[in-house]
């Protein structure tokens, strides 16, 4: 790629020697270009409006104007694409969520203090998460969550969305361009037990609030949650949206039994899995099976286990993210037993990755934008 077609990428952080670290990481790289450098959030406002970067990435904490107020003004003054680079500490963690709903796309965990020697861990992750990063649309960034959609995705912004990584999906199947509801089965039976598995990645936090958020408390249904999220953050988020929302969100425990109006999210770092006991289900947290597609937990791997229980019907849903994880197991979901498959519409998406690898296996029934999703779930239970 020559260098006009390069993603411009400004780098913010206080530490000159993590400045340094992170413009290495990206030296040679051939789709995106370090165009500069900012020590604090003031700094990364100056320069913004200068170097016009197409991506930043910023870190939560710093002096002057810290990178949570540096966002705000950002989203204001000059929207961009913002990854946020944040400690792994609770406080940290509250802080990024707080962040993605002011529009960040997205962040990465550094591993070690606020100047991480280990950062050479995260490189591949960062790199991966820049160059997406620099796609995603800024009307769906700046719409604030709660309010409808308004299709604010241009033509220009659709064509260039990241593609997916269709090499391990089946062959024959045929990409869906349009939104479609297809009847539900004959045989869709509102009476019998149900359970609601959900997947997603980027984008998945503000997503999970949109839908979390409209569910009524006494929704007749579990609800399991797989968000890809290292661990440590993901209790930060069911605690955030336990907050926001009437129904009980709350980070997955050993052995617990699931609970009709209880949303349940695997912890990072572990696959989430269900297991008989007696005349009811409990939370099975499995370290030992190996991350599916580079996820630990996994949608694949939740949706996989549950396809193996007839005790229920499954209402499955695949949100905004990148790759495609999630598509393999709703194929076991879909033989065996009932399941409705809804899949987030490219026009809410921040990545349209993950949905769009599921409506290519012509499996999903309804395709509907993220405002919509909460309803269209309790339509089956």
């Amino acid at each position: 790629m020559d260098r006009l077609n390069k993603s411009k990428l400004l780098i913010v952080d206080d530490s000159a020697f993590m400045r340094k670290l992170i413009s290495d990481f990206f030296h040679d790289h051939p789709q995106v270009e370090v165009i500069g450098t900012a020590r604090n959030g003031k700094d990364a406002l100056k320069k913004i409006q200068e170097l016009k970067p197409n991506v930043v990435t910023m870190d939560v904490e710093m002096p002057i104007l810290n990178g949570l107020d540096a966002l705000k003004e950002i989203m204001e003054i000059y929207p961009v694409p913002v990854i946020m680079l944040s400690s792994s500490t609770q406080k940290g963690a509250e802080t990024t969520f707080v962040a993605m709903e002011n529009g960040a796309v997205d962040f990465v965990a550094k591993p070690g203090g606020a100047i991480s020697l280990d950062l050479h861990k995260i490189r591949e992750e960062l790199l991966h998460k820049v160059q997406q990063a620099a796609q995603v649309s800024i009307a769906k960034l700046k719409k604030p969550i709660g309010v409808k959609n308004l299709k604010l995705q241009t033509e220009t912004e659709r064509t260039q969305s990241p593609s997916v990584n269709q090499s391990s999906i089946k062959k024959e199947f045929t990409i869906s361009q349009t939104k479609q509801t297809i009847n539900k089965p004959v045989n869709w039976n509102q009476a019998t037990d149900k359970i609601v598995l959900i997947g997603t990645s980027t984008g998945g936090p503000r997503a999970l609030q949109e839908v979390m958020t409209k569910l009524p408390q006494d929704i007749n249904a579990p609800i399991l949650i797989v968000q890809h999220m290292p661990p440590g953050f993901t209790k930060s988020l069911a605690a955030r949206l336990n907050q926001l929302s009437k129904i009980r969100v709350k980070e997955a425990e050993q052995g617990e039994a699931l609970q009709k109006g209880t949303a349940y999210i695997a912890p990072g770092g572990y696959h989430l899995k269900i297991k008989r006991v007696g005349n009811r289900f409990e939370v099975l947290l499995d370290q030992s099976e190996m991350p599916r597609s580079g996820h630990r937990p996994s949608v694949d791997v939740l949706f996989e286990d549950v396809s193996h229980y007839n005790d229920f019907d499954k209402v499955a849903v695949i949100m905004t993210g990148m790759g495609y994880d999630g598509s393999r197991g709703l194929m076991a979901l879909k033989e065996n037993g009932k399941t409705i498959a809804i899949a987030e519409s490219q026009e809410t998406c921040i990545v349209y990755g993950m949905p769009k690898a599921a409506v290519e296996t012509n499996l999903v029934d309804e395709i509907v934008d993220v405002d919509d999703i909460a309803e269209t779930i309790l339509k089956y239970i």
